[in-house]
């Protein structure tokens, strides 16, 4: 008889009560600071992080090989005999390929480690989906076959207030350059295909930048059913309005305010995100 486990990272960007409410195991993501280290989410909140980026960019490093070891330890003490991990993306951290290492070393759990190719919410949202399937009595061999669909009905969108977090962190990519700050262009960034940031628009001025999100999501509810997840990036006024102008739109299933990005991410994006993850309902 299969027990499923399911285990993702920090970046997933779901909240505790959720995390156990569904049995689902965590790899924090270690926030680093010049005089202490910390784990995302456990000892450092996102308010914490925020509240000290001004003074100080803390350095972000993948989960411990030392956790991910714990955590598979205790997974196979609870009795577990299968486990599905669900990562961030590889283009964006070493977290897939380091749980992918430490999965040879327990040969009695059969494992499938998944490399999201997203992040916060929209990684949360196979997640999420994932323990519904585990839930709902599927096997192994059906999730794991089912994962490389669903993740191709999921897409992520979000906007920030300035480029010069994800310049400072590496993570900038195929971002469009700074030269639009100086006219308050602001991107509208997505995730590809291969795991990596893209602009997908831009629009001129916060404003006008949650009306192209939701312009965005507009777009996919012309073509069906979907799922949305707000997603709060220490820009509540903004987040607010977001969720106001979409949770009543005709084909909205599912609307809700996620939980705020985590230290993991934030220190990447810095204060004023919001954004979408999309969730296309067969």
């Amino acid at each position: 008889m299969e027990k499923i486990a399911l285990i993702t990272d920090s970046a997933s960007d779901i909240n505790f009560e959720i995390l156990e409410e569904n049995n689902i195991k965590m790899l924090p993501f270690r926030i680093i600071y010049s005089d202490k280290e910390y784990e995302d989410r456990i000892d450092i909140t996102p308010e914490m992080m925020y509240a000290r980026l001004e003074d100080e960019i803390p350095k972000t490093s993948l989960p411990s090989i030392e956790k991910i070891t714990e955590v598979f330890k205790k997974v196979i003490s609870e009795g577990y005999t299968h486990a599905i991990i669900i990562t961030i993306s590889a283009a964006f951290s070493g977290t897939y390929n380091a749980v992918r290492l430490v999965c040879e070393s327990f040969p009695e759990l059969q494992t499938f480690v998944f490399d999201s190719k997203t992040l916060t919410m929209a990684e949360g949202a196979i997640v999420l989906e994932t323990s519904k399937m585990i839930m709902d009595g599927k096997t192994f061999l059906e999730i794991t076959e089912a994962l490389p669909r669903l993740r191709k009905n999921i897409d992520l969108y979000f906007t920030i207030d300035t480029l010069e977090y994800l310049q400072k962190g590496g993570r900038i990519g195929k971002v469009a350059g700074t030269i639009g700050e100086f006219l308050n262009l602001k991107p509208i960034i997505t995730v590809a295909d291969d795991g990596t940031y893209r602009t997908a628009a831009k629009a001129r001025g916060s404003k006008q930048s949650v009306s192209k999100l939701v312009d965005i999501f507009k777009g996919y509810l012309e073509n069906g059913k979907c799922k949305a997840w707000i997603l709060d990036g220490n820009g509540p006024d903004k987040v607010q309005n977001l969720y106001d102008s979409i949770k009543d739109l005709p084909n909205v299933v599912e609307c809700s305010i996620a939980c705020t990005i985590g230290p993991a991410l934030g220190v990447n994006t810095g204060p004023g995100l919001v954004g979408l993850a999309i969730e296309k309902i067969e």
